[in-house]
């Protein structure tokens, strides 16, 4: 018998009071686009779990060919989890491929990009914000929070017919 705890009892009380329930997505790097809000015209955003009074969001970041997000700084750290494809940062000499764990800390700028591949870049981010949209110079030319990221999905899954009601499930 190897799955040696079925016989044990579930903990009766899951959640405390007050306590928000987990948030569980099958196929979080599904291949339907309607899940994917565009970021840029080649990197598009599914959301997975967005907290906004920590400003701070989990996506599955996807690319089906080169992209570019554009470049940005971030102060405040964030996690990435390479699920398929190459993907990496101009400013940094490594490529990151299926398995591959990024921390970025906080005070990092760069230039993200998908690198042509046989599968599409697909990489799971959690990201406390904002980043800090920069030109060319590493000037701040813009910036972007969780509350854009709420209104951006919210309006690309109304146009798409997903509804925007579904990222507001997301929330934690």
């Amino acid at each position: 018998m190897t799955e040696f705890w079925r016989g044990i009892k579930p903990v009766p009380q899951v959640f405390k009071p007050d306590a928000v329930p987990e948030s569980y997505i099958s196929n979080a790097p599904t291949d339907d686009e309607r899940y994917f809000a565009p970021l840029s015209e080649t990197v598009g955003t599914r959301p997975l779990w967005i907290s906004p009074s920590q400003n701070r969001w989990c996506d599955v970041l996807m690319a089906r060919g080169a992209g570019m997000v554009n470049r940005h700084y971030h102060p405040q750290q964030v996690f990435a989890y390479t699920i398929s494809g190459k993907w990496g940062y101009l400013e940094h000499d490594w490529v990151a491929t299926a398995g591959d764990f990024v921390y970025e800390a906080p005070g990092e700028a760069h230039t993200l990009v998908a690198y042509e591949s046989d599968e599409p870049m697909r990489v799971t981010f959690n990201v406390t914000g904002p980043l800090l949209w920069l030109d060319e110079e590493g000037e701040v030319v813009g910036t972007f929070d969780v509350f854009d990221y709420i209104a951006l999905c919210k309006e690309h899954y109304e146009k798409v017919g997903l509804g925007a009601e579904l990222i507001e499930s997301l929330y934690r």
